[in-house]
């Protein structure tokens, strides 16, 4: 992936646009219950990205914002509901969602919160308990 990309993405109604460049610094799967509440499925596609990666281009004032616990700032289009990304302060983080990135090549590479999973998948791909030791979980691996 070109360092230099720029990627489209927008709410589901499109009043909320925002673009993200470069490469992100993760993309996976999450499992963890509070991920499948906010999205109303078994599982959260996530890319992750430095804040300065994104830029909202239109509809930032139509932008809400709801946060359960001082680790997770999720936003989305007050127009549609529709969900666009998540701030993770203590990581220095935010969420972009995989599915409102049109045209982002989407290459996981984890399953996070994979003890927590309603679906599993058998996919290969590392599952973790809950997160990696470097962003505050215990590190642990889960059988697939």
């Amino acid at each position: 992936m070109n360092d230099a990309a720029t990627y489209h993405g927008q709410c589901f109604c499109g009043v909320v646009r925002f673009t993200v460049s470069g490469k992100p610094e993760g993309m996976g799967y999450c499992h963890c219950e509070s991920c499948r509440r906010w999205s109303a499925g078994p599982v959260n596609a996530f890319t992750l990205w430095k804040p300065e990666a994104l830029n909202v281009t239109h509809g930032g004032d139509a932008i809400g914002t709801y946060n359960n616990t001082e680790h997770s700032y999720r936003k989305w289009c007050k127009a549609c509901g529709g969900h666009v990304f998540t701030e993770h302060p203590g990581l220095g983080l935010i969420d972009v969602y995989a599915a409102v990135i049109a045209d982002f090549p989407y290459e996981p590479c984890v399953h996070v919160h994979y003890a927590e999973s309603t679906l599993p998948m058998k996919d290969g791909l590392p599952k973790m308990k809950d997160l990696p030791k470097g962003m505050g979980g215990t590190g642990l691996s889960v059988a697939e």
